[in-house]
């Protein structure tokens, strides 16, 4: 019989003990192997280009940059990684933007430990995975998911927006996304313009309802 391949995998929350309970699971398997962690998008973003996991498991609300943006960067940099979200959300909108970004499984947190593995076997073989928590009626069209409409926001714009949700100011945000205020301000502008939105509540309402941020980050 031969050797298991051993599945490399990366770990990115914001909270510690979610990663060491993930980690405390994984690591009773021979055949899977933690090979970094990252606490925000943007270092997910920089573990996963630097280790090629063949795994990720990443929360999908994460402060900052969340899990469907960094979704949607790391694949564009390798394709070939297969990304699991996890979150507390069994709402269609979160569980689409995960596979529109390119996903292979959506897990809940509040799943068992024995999910988990199931969901690493499975995508590891081109396969995709819901967890058995969400109504299962949905998967049959994860596989032809294709994002039709054009988006509304560029990639840095969407970051924006969230960062402009959480309550950053300009400067902040510039500092964050290595940009000027003033970039960061015309960025601004743009956006307001493109949605039709000119208030930071309104901003925080739109940025709630597409998925960007989570109530409980603000």
């Amino acid at each position: 019989m031969s050797k298991q391949k051993e599945i490399k995998i990366v770990l990115v929350d914001d909270h510690k003990m979610v990663r060491d309970g993930i980690r405390s699971i994984i690591e009773k398997k021979a055949h899977m192997l933690i090979i970094g962690e990252a606490s925000d998008g943007r270092e997910a973003i920089k573990k996963s280009t630097k280790l090629q996991p063949d795994v990720i498991v990443m929360d999908v609300a994460m402060p900052g940059l969340n899990g469907i943006e960094s979704a949607k960067q790391i694949l564009k940099i390798n394709p070939t990684i297969k990304i699991i979200g996890l979150s507390m959300h069994s709402n269609k909108q979160f569980i689409k933007g995960m596979f529109l970004a390119g996903a292979y499984g959506y897990l809940l947190k509040d799943g068992d430990a024995t999910e988990l593995i199931t969901a690493i076997d499975t995508v590891v073989q081109n396969r995709r995975y819901l967890s058995k928590e969400i109504n299962q009626d949905f998967l049959p069209s994860l596989s032809a998911i294709e994002e039709i409409e054009e988006k509304l926001l560029s990639t840095r714009e969407t970051e924006v927006l969230q960062l402009i949700s959480e309550g950053k100011s300009s400067k902040e945000i510039g500092k964050l996304l290595f940009l000027s205020s003033k970039t960061v301000d015309v960025h601004r502008a743009n956006i307001m313009k493109k949605i039709d939105l000119h208030t930071v509540p309104e901003l925080t309402k739109y940025a709630i309802r597409e998925g960007l941020t989570f109530l409980e980050d603000l």
